[in-house]
């Protein structure tokens, strides 16, 4: 499963692209409001971090309008990859995008229906919600399983990148369903690290070792 990380903060980007784990990231308008930062100028910083693709997002709603932004946009950098909504002007969009190279990232996708569809249209990625889909009372990995299971019926290249991501439960059961790539805050990352049992044991090495006197280096 590829790692890619939700945020348009850069040094939690950084870190994790340090560790050699951090295969892209996702952004969108959010989270650079969040950052405070100028839409551009991040997206550019960011794609310098990373060699793996890097979601900028449009914000026009229909097609002529999204295709001109993502010429601007694509332009940023080779890795690149354009994320539209999964409407019909945006799928529009991811199809002539994909046509000629570009790689399309279709986000906000809530069904099993829709996911089909983006695929359909060529999406590099498609971009269902778990973590809200769980808080309008419908099971996420439901949905990453119907997925999974209609594009291997049909071999789609498509792939599976679940968002939305709250807790490492969502990462670990992506995975276990076979979700290409899965995206989550940095924190949710960094979560993954950590387990009771090997900070105990950790702790007891380095107990036993102070006690014997010696040095490394």
């Amino acid at each position: 499963m590829k790692f890619f990380v939700d945020t348009a903060e850069i040094e939690p980007i950084k870190e994790l692209a340090a560790t050699g784990l951090l295969d892209g990231v996702t952004t969108n308008p959010s989270l650079i409001h969040k950052s405070g930062r100028d839409f551009m100028e991040v997206t550019k910083e960011i794609c310098g971090i990373v060699d793996g693709p890097v979601s900028a997002e449009v914000v026009a709603l229909d097609h002529e309008t999204m295709m001109k932004e993502a010429e601007v946009l694509r332009k940023i950098a080779d890795n690149v990859c354009i994320k539209v909504p999964l409407t019909v002007d945006g799928l529009k969009t991811c199809k002539a995008l994909t046509g000629d190279g570009t790689m399309v990232n279709v986000t906000l996708c809530f069904s099993a229906n829709q996911a089909l569809l983006a695929a359909k249209a060529g999406a590099t990625f498609v971009s269902p919600f778990v973590g809200r889909h769980d808080d309008n009372g419908f099971d996420g990995m439901d949905l990453i399983e119907d997925i999974r299971l209609i594009y291997d019926n049909y071999n789609f290249g498509t792939e599976i990148l679940v968002a939305s991501v709250r807790h490492v439960t969502h990462v670990l059961e992506s995975a276990k369903i076979g979700a290409d790539v899965m995206t989550a805050p940095p924190k949710v990352i960094m979560d993954l690290f950590k387990h009771v049992l090997t900070e105990k044991g950790i702790e007891g090495f380095l107990k036993d070792w102070a006690a014997t006197g010696q040095s490394i280096i």
